[in-house]
């Protein structure tokens, strides 16, 4: 057997994942495609490859259906042309986005152009947070050292911090900010997420650097050093471009975030790791994160549509995840998920008899919304019960 022929029979995607890159090209795309084709909706291209397209392909495409076997596990682990189609999506990003920064501080083009180029970077914005996610899960220096360089365009770099130390240790449980809750809107979820995730990271600095003695102003500090790559990013754009890229800047860093907490929402809702006699949460299984095999954003999204086996072994990397039949399995493709997921009711009509189906409608087993605390409730019942005493 050929090479070529072996590397297709340990992963027939192989070739595949090279389409990851079209997504950080979006931002290169827009001016080029308007400029053959005279249609300003390729200003657009962002929201139009991710809401319209990739849920269209998948709908025709359908299921991946491809598990890499256990004996090849090791060689897949080691093949470097993987990490490259990893490494890759950083110039691509960063070209993309000074390329964007040129644009949108042209006068030629109209304010509805202008908007629509920053929400096509937001949502590569957010596609480079999973580029992120990727690398900064990984033990390497150099890769956990491009995951926050990734994170610097939406100034998330706190995620490098919280969700290594704090999602995956609390995931589908109620502590965890990032594990939506049954019955929780998107738009309930976004802010205490986003509030939560960034508290976590605080804290979670903040022990670490206490635990090794070390002063939170130093170069030690990981959240200093991706918030400082940040202001260096942000800081050349402003100084290139001018101040008037600062409403750019800011409006795709928010879809980039608003698009990673609208995708953890997707992965966790109402689902709840059972707890031990002593108190302690069960180890995380494929049974605590919704999975989906779709296979065109498999490839967009480097599998994290396998969710349940990542969570599960969380040191594996994208080419090796598995599609676990114990998972509970979303209906689409994540792509698909966000447009119901910006739907509350449309959201709650598809997947909550699914969350009760995975528990087998036993409603103390799902991760659920805290009651509703109210003022004064205890003294006015007692008030109530006297008065009818009384009378």
């Amino acid at each position: 057997m050929s090479i070529f022929q072996d590397s297709k029979a340990r992963d027939p995607k192989r070739y595949l994942w090279i389409l990851g890159l079209i997504a950080p090209s979006c931002a290169v795309l827009p001016s080029q495609l308007v400029a053959h084709t005279g249609l300003p909706i390729f200003w657009w291209i962002g929201p139009v490859l991710v809401l319209v397209l990739i849920p269209l392909l998948d709908l025709s495409i359908g299921d991946d259906g491809s598990n890499p076997r256990d004996e090849d596990y090791q060689s897949l682990s080691d093949d470097r042309y993987y990490r490259w189609c990893t490494y890759l999506f950083l110039p691509l990003q960063f070209t993309g986005l000074f390329v964007a920064g040129y644009l949108w501080a042209s006068p030629e083009l109209s304010v509805s152009d202008k908007l629509g180029l920053a929400v096509t970077l937001g949502f590569m914005s957010g596609i480079g947070i999973n580029a992120a996610h990727e690398l900064g899960h990984r033990v390497e220096h150099l890769e956990r050292w491009m995951a926050k360089v990734a994170l610097a365009q939406p100034c998330y770099g706190h995620f490098f911090v919280e969700h290594n130390r704090g999602h995956h240790v609390r995931v589908a449980t109620p502590e965890d900010p990032a594990s939506a809750r049954f019955g929780e809107s998107l738009w309930e979820f976004l802010p205490r997420s986003m509030v939560g995730g960034f508290r976590s990271a605080l804290d979670l600095e903040r022990e670490r650097l206490s635990r090794k003695r070390r002063r939170w102003f130093s170069r030690h500090n990981q959240l200093l050093q991706a918030w400082s790559m940040s202001a260096a990013l942000w800081g050349t754009l402003i100084l290139i471009f001018g101040l008037e890229v600062i409403p750019f800047l800011v409006l795709q860093a928010a879809l980039g975030a608003g698009l990673l907490e609208t995708v953890n929402y997707i992965e966790h809702y109402g689902l709840l790791r059972p707890r031990h006699a002593n108190g302690n949460y069960a180890r995380c299984s494929p049974r605590d994160s919704w999975n989906s095999d779709r296979l065109v954003t498999n490839v967009f999204l480097f599998h994290l549509q396998r969710h349940s086996d990542h969570h599960a072994n969380p040191g594996r990397r994208y080419q090796t995840l598995r599609s676990s039949q114990q998972a509970p399995q979303l209906p689409a493709g994540y792509a698909t998920m966000i447009l119901l997921a910006v739907v509350p009711p449309l959201w709650r009509a598809v997947m909550d008899h699914r969350v009760l189906a995975h528990y087998d409608g036993d409603l103390s087993l799902v991760n659920t919304k805290p009651e509703p605390k109210h003022r004064f409730v205890g003294p006015l019942r007692l008030r109530r019960i006297s008065t009818k005493d009384k009378s």
